[in-house]
């Protein structure tokens, strides 16, 4: 009995224990999930080794990531560059493959160094990056003031734009140049979490749930300073962001189209991506994603972004892909189903999250124009 009796007590400990253990590593994994570095690579990006630089080349570890067509950045600390399409005439070996070099912007890319393919190009800002004169702006928010650029352009329709995960303001310039020509004002917003703006008051970012208020700010910033209607341009999670500006905004009525760029409609999916890039254990994931979900105020009594197409308004453009690997593709293509009428889904094959613009740029500019012009 008593052997019977301590084997039983030893099970319990030992579930007790691993419980505990796996709600540890859980919120651990969570808090990993809600604090991506504005900035840095997302986790499970790829990294590459530079073999070799030559005029207008550069020789890469050959990966699924590096052999995608279109135009990126590489970055490393220190490092930033863009690259062109992939060179299959030159010169490599079996393992690596040659991309068009198209400016190195930071530092030097020195044989070995380790690089990460990002989708975003430019590094500085507007004037710097692309020569399109602009001005630093401060937006009031409700958690203290949100630095902005603000591109100016004859027309009354402003464009703000809103970066996603890993990603800061500079990612929207790979559309500016686009978006000048068509004289449409943009305004390019940091907020909460970013460099230069307040910080969230837990720490951690909630995938948009808390975010869009500081685009509800922009959208007042941009109606007070000569915006009559004004279009939100988001990624990933600014694209979720954009979505709760129109059904909460006060000001949602002078929202006259939504762009969405790799949305994030499936908070779980997302969560559960983002841990398991850490390295988080399979056993843990459950744990992991319900700890982030509880950090972020992400409960199952709040519906997530997509679930009622009914609550759209106004025209909506999307590009999103079956590649993407953190913002699952069949939110956006159901989304796309149930309202025909005002949403419009261009797919992108072979694009990871966030680089639908870089996989063909002048497909997606297209795309994007064909989209604006009816708004104008």
């Amino acid at each position: 009995m008593r052997t019977a009796t301590a084997t039983a007590a030893a099970v319990t400990t030992t579930l007790l224990g691993a419980g505990a253990a796996a709600v540890a590593a859980g919120r651990y994994a969570a808090d990993a999930a809600l604090r991506p570095e504005p900035g840095r690579p997302l986790p499970g990006a790829s990294v590459l080794t530079v073999h070799s630089t030559a005029a207008g080349r550069v020789e890469l570890t050959r990966t699924l990531a590096s052999l995608r067509d279109g135009t990126y950045g590489l970055t490393a600390p220190g490092v930033h560059a863009a690259v062109g399409p992939v060179l299959p005439d030159a010169p490599h070996g079996p393992d690596t493959v040659v991309r068009r070099l198209l400016a190195v912007t930071h530092g030097t890319l020195d044989p070995g160094t380790r690089v990460t393919l990002t989708p975003q190009v430019h590094l500085g800002n507007p004037r710097t990056a692309l020569g399109l004169d602009h001005a630093d702006v401060d937006v009031p928010g409700e958690l203290g003031a949100l630095p902005a650029w603000f591109v100016p352009a004859a027309r009354d329709i402003w464009v703000i734009t809103v970066h996603g995960l890993g990603a800061t303001r500079e990612h929207p310039m790979v559309v500016m140049p686009f978006l000048h020509r068509q004289r449409l004002p943009v305004l390019d917003l940091a907020y909460r979490g970013d460099l230069g703006g307040p910080a969230s008051p837990d720490g951690l970012g909630h995938l948009g749930e808390s975010e869009w208020r500081d685009l509800d700010a922009a959208i007042r910033y941009a109606l007070r300073y000569g915006a009559r209607r004004v279009v939100l341009y988001g990624w990933s999670t600014g694209a979720t962001m954009a979505l709760r500006a129109v059904e909460r905004s006060a000001l949602a009525d002078r929202v006259c189209g939504l762009v969405l760029d790799s949305p994030v409609l499936d908070w779980h999916a997302t969560l559960r991506a983002l841990a398991a890039a850490r390295r988080t254990p399979a056993a843990l994931l459950p744990f992991a994603v319900r700890a982030a979900e509880a950090r972020a105020g992400l409960r199952v009594d709040h519906r997530a972004p997509a679930a009622d197409p009914a609550a759209l308004k106004v025209p909506v453009l999307i590009f999103h892909g079956p590649d993407d690997t953190l913002a699952r593709w069949e939110p956006a293509r159901r989304l796309a189903e149930a309202r025909p009428d005002l949403v419009t889904l261009s797919p992108v094959r072979g694009a990871g999250h966030g680089a639908m613009w870089n996989a063909d740029p002048e497909a997606y500019e297209e795309t994007l124009r064909r989209f604006l012009v009816p708004l104008m």
